[in-house]
């Protein structure tokens, strides 16, 4: 396969796995609520957000190793054999210990502070909820070791094939949960079912996988388990920043399951929902951007490096702000419909929520500067503060207004974050002789201001909401004509021309003026 095929079709899987993700996220919710209460529903959530935060360290040393195979590229195929098989050996040493805890936490701990239901005192329930943990946990590590395996073909090319992999095991895993639930499934049963499906189709891919191996001449080899370690204690780091990173998605519900129980996070999380598609259709597009965008850094190309900025943040000011505020008015419509009446809208969470999207949006090309030039001291100190202020945002105000509090929280642990991201983003462009474009960045920041402004008023008087829509829909797209009035006609071709270097992009547009 050639280097532009693999690139149009490794997008392509990347914005097919978004896609699944997305629609499973939104479909899922009525399909769950329809045969379960909300209190086990609150439970299933709170067991994975547990599983995500516990396998922390895990993906951290999976994706160091990832790291190691690309630098040693296709030239070193005994140094990659090796590094493969040492980590497959640490892995599964650490699984022994890992499940011997996880099993301790689940059986003999007091679980049910965790999820703060006293459904869970029932010894079935606690058992269905002990057995869900170590089944999900036994996945996560099957799903760990294939991923090594997935990681160490990537440098021959065969990313697109592995990504594509996990796209089907995405939507088989997603069939596999909605057919056992239709069917009377409980908790466990549903677990179970999810479980055995997910280790059926990693063991088709380990066959695919071992046969590439072979190909690529990447033999089984004698692991050294002192190399394993070494690798695994080098990646402590970047499981560390992770962990941060992980806290405002996934340590949230953990915080918040004992403070207002498996109900009220099912809302929460629910509600949290639309942000999550808003953030994953964003990544569709910064995400592809970003290589650009460090290129220019790094040859200080200034004019190009704005119309990268220009490039992201125009998604902001005319797609997701104007975006947000229809969904608001619109929600408390959906809602309902959507969580089959067993959750009760909240328009200030909802619009909490929202704004966080926004200001994350706004703030991807500063982060971009300091994480793409390894400024891990800076990185790991923002991540630091915004989660201690997402800690105390949650225990001083969830006991005072419930989980609008969390939602204020996440917001203004975001606008921390976007702040500490511009100002060291700013220091690095001035000690390399190039300028942050503040013209651009205001207009974005106005664009999150007016769309803030539309849905606290619709919140605080629904009566007028048509009004206050229209109000700020008008504000928007005067914010947009501002905005597009900063690009010469340089500027607007010089942007096309960049997106038309993204793979699936630059192949529509190739068609279209071929």
């Amino acid at each position: 396969m050639s280097t532009t095929k693999r690139l149009i079709s490794g997008t392509a899987a990347s914005w097919a796995r978004i896609g699944v993700t997305m629609l499973t996220q939104v479909a899922l919710v009525p399909i769950f609520l329809s045969y379960w209460d909300i209190q086990t529903y609150g439970v299933y959530i709170a067991i994975q957000a547990l599983i995500n935060v516990l396998n922390t360290l895990g993906r951290g040393y999976s994706d160091f190793l990832q790291f190691e195979f690309l630098k040693l590229g296709t030239t070193n195929r005994p140094r990659i054999a090796s590094l493969l098989w040492s980590g497959v050996s640490v892995i599964l040493i650490l699984s022994v210990l890992e499940l011997s805890i996880l099993y301790y936490i689940a059986f003999y701990s007091h679980i049910e502070f965790l999820f703060n239901e006293k459904s869970i005192n029932n010894p079935g329930f606690r058992d269905q909820v002990g057995w869900s943990l170590l089944l999900q946990w036994v996945t996560w590590i099957g799903s760990n070791i294939i991923g090594l395996f997935f990681r160490a073909l990537n440098p021959f090319g065969y990313y697109p094939r592995m990504e594509w992999w996990n796209v089907i095991s995405s939507i088989l895993t997603a069939l596999i949960t909605v057919i056992f639930i239709v069917n009377g499934a409980d908790l466990l049963g549903v677990t179970i079912a999810a479980s055995v499906g997910s280790l059926a189709i990693m063991f088709i891919q380990f066959l695919d996988t071992n046969t590439l191996l072979k190909r690529e001449s990447i033999q089984m080899t004698t692991a050294s388990v002192r190399v394993g370690f070494e690798k695994y204690v080098t990646s402590i780091t970047l499981s560390g920043r992770y962990f941060l990173e992980n806290f405002k998605q996934q340590g949230v519900r953990l915080l918040l399951s004992p403070l207002v129980g498996a109900a009220s996070l099912a809302a929460f999380v629910t509600m949290r929902t639309g942000a999550n598609v808003a953030l994953q259709g964003l990544s569709t597009i910064t995400n592809p951007l970003m290589p650009e965008l460090m290129r220019f850094l790094h040859t200080k190309d200034q004019e190009r490096m704005q119309v990268a900025f220009d490039s992201i943040w125009l998604v902001v000011v005319a797609v997701l702000a104007p975006s947000v505020l229809v969904i608001h008015a619109l929600a408390p419509f959906l809602f309902t419909m959507w969580t089959k009446g067993q959750i009760v809208y909240d328009p200030y969470l909802f619009a909490t929520l929202s704004l966080s999207v926004l200001v994350y949006g706004i703030a991807q090309p500063a982060t971009a500067i300091v994480t793409g030039n390894n400024l891990l001291k800076l990185q790991m100190g923002i991540s630091l503060v915004s989660s201690l202020i997402v800690i105390a945002g949650i225990f001083f105000l969830v006991p005072q207004i419930s989980i609008v509090g969390a939602g204020i929280s996440l917001l203004t642990a975001e606008i921390a974050a976007a702040i500490g991201f511009q100002y060291y983003a700013r220091k690095w462009l001035q000690s390399h002789h190039m300028r942050w474009p503040n013209q651009s960045y205001g207009i974005a920041i106005r664009s999150v201001l007016i769309a803030a402004f539309g849905m606290i008023m619709m919140s605080a008087f629904p009566d007028y909401y048509l009004l206050y829509l229209a109000v700020s829909f008008v504000a928007l797209c005067w914010n947009i004509k501002k905005y597009w009035e900063l690009f010469s006609k340089i500027g607007v071709e010089k942007t096309l021309l960049l997106l038309s270097r993204l793979p699936v992009i630059g192949k529509y547009c190739y068609s279209k003026t071929a």
